[in-house]
């Protein structure tokens, strides 16, 4: 099967939609855009993931966060593609590109052709395998990139109330996950390598008011600190140990 469009973009992320909106107003033709993402669902935006999904009262939930609203632009349902004439291609990965004959070969085995090619992907989440560390798909260890990493973090903070998270990482998207867990009744323990919180934004001292802050509603920090090594419970979850230091924790983000 062969098909072909004017522009097609590959990636289903906020930058996806905030494109087809300016496609449109720029007058672009039915059927000559295609958005061909891995997640099954219209681009959203994505940084609600972190803030407003994982509240535990009136959560965000799509369509509510579907792009543009981040702008205060339209909202861009499923519907809105349709009536634009925009082709979605969801739930669907892109294997291979041959940018010499401008197409490109689905997972399905479908080949589409194009005239301009964009690539919105985007970033991803990096695994602790990166960096040596073994045993991160374990059953209590969450990651946070798309829907589905959110749905299965909620699922999991509602399991575990009164709980035990550990979060590695000091940056914003860890801040936020780390409040979130704080507002769902959960026991929080962050854990980065920086002498400080978002050491790219923050100085000392605006990072010590904010740490002063998530320490007054019980979040605990461990800086200037790596993870080294995992260990495995009798039940398969995960203890977490740090420069010889263990903690048990229910889960660990």
């Amino acid at each position: 099967m062969e098909r072909g469009f004017e522009y097609v973009i590959v990636g289903g992320g906020v930058a996806a939609g905030y494109a087809a909106l300016e496609f449109t107003k720029r007058g672009v033709s039915h059927a000559q855009l295609c958005i061909i993402s891995e997640e099954p669902v219209a681009p959203y935006e994505r940084p609600t993931l972190s803030k407003k999904f994982l509240h535990p009262e009136s959560p965000a939930r799509l369509p509510s966060f579907h792009t543009c609203v981040g702008a205060n632009e339209e909202l861009l349902t499923p519907t809105w593609y349709e009536e634009h004439g925009i082709e979605l291609v969801l739930g669907t990965r892109v294997e291979s590109v041959d940018v010499g004959q401008k197409t490109l070969l689905t997972a399905s085995g479908e080949t589409i052709r194009y005239e301009t090619l964009i690539i919105a992907t985007g970033a991803k989440a990096l695994k602790l395998e990166e960096f040596g560390v073994k045993g991160s798909e374990a059953e209590n260890v969450c990651y946070l990139r798309d829907l589905a990493d959110a749905d299965r973090l909620v699922n999991v903070m509602q399991s575990c109330t009164g709980g035990n998270a550990v979060v590695i990482g000091g940056g914003y998207i860890a801040m936020e996950c780390a409040a979130s867990l704080v507002t769902n009744k959960i026991s929080v323990t962050m854990v980065f390598p920086e002498a400080h919180c978002m050491p790219r934004l923050f100085t000392p001292k605006i990072a010590s008011y904010y740490e002063d802050y998530y320490q007054s509603k019980g979040v605990k920090f461990i800086r200037g600190t790596i993870l080294s090594s995992f260990e495995f419970d009798s039940n398969g979850k995960l203890l977490i140990y740090e420069m010889g230091v263990r903690y048990l924790r229910t889960w660990l983000l």
